[in-house]
């Protein structure tokens, strides 16, 4: 039967590290917390959550522009999409008002794509209309 040997190795104690002790802190300059009075809210406004928008509620937003039905307005923007997705590909530049003029400044392929860099150019009369029309445009109520 073998015999197994055993290396003996020297052990150093370290010292455990002791914490001082917390003295008093000073708290005297330290702004204390003010309480507000409540108050009632005359208008509501609505709270947006996130700036993102989702091809669902772009769909939504142009049926509620249009007019025209959700069955027929999806395929078409669906459509767009692909075809602004190739051409941005393409690093070609846009001109496509009342959006505005865009351009790719810089491109970079990554692992799992390509990140894009863009500039959009927008006409300041261009962009006073489009945020009167979003204030004038009906918003879905949700219970």
């Amino acid at each position: 039967m073998p015999t197994s040997s055993k290396s003996t190795s020297a052990k150093t104690k370290v010292a455990t590290p002791v914490a001082e002790a917390v003295s008093k802190v000073d708290t005297s300059k330290v702004p204390m917390a003010t309480s507000t009075a409540p108050s009632v809210v005359e208008k509501l406004s609505p709270v947006v959550m996130s700036n993102e928008l989702k091809k669902k509620e772009l769909f939504d937003l142009v049926v509620a522009r249009s007019g025209m039905k959700k069955k027929d307005v999806k395929p078409v923007v669906e459509a767009m999409l692909g075809v602004l997705g190739d051409v941005l590909a393409e690093q070609r530049e846009l001109n496509l008002q009342p959006l505005g003029k865009l351009k790719v400044q810089r491109a970079k392929e990554l692992p799992d794509g390509r990140a894009l860099v863009l500039k959009l150019r927008q006409k300041s009369a261009q962009m006073k209309a489009a945020s009167e029309d979003l204030i004038s445009m009906p918003t879905k109520a949700t219970s």
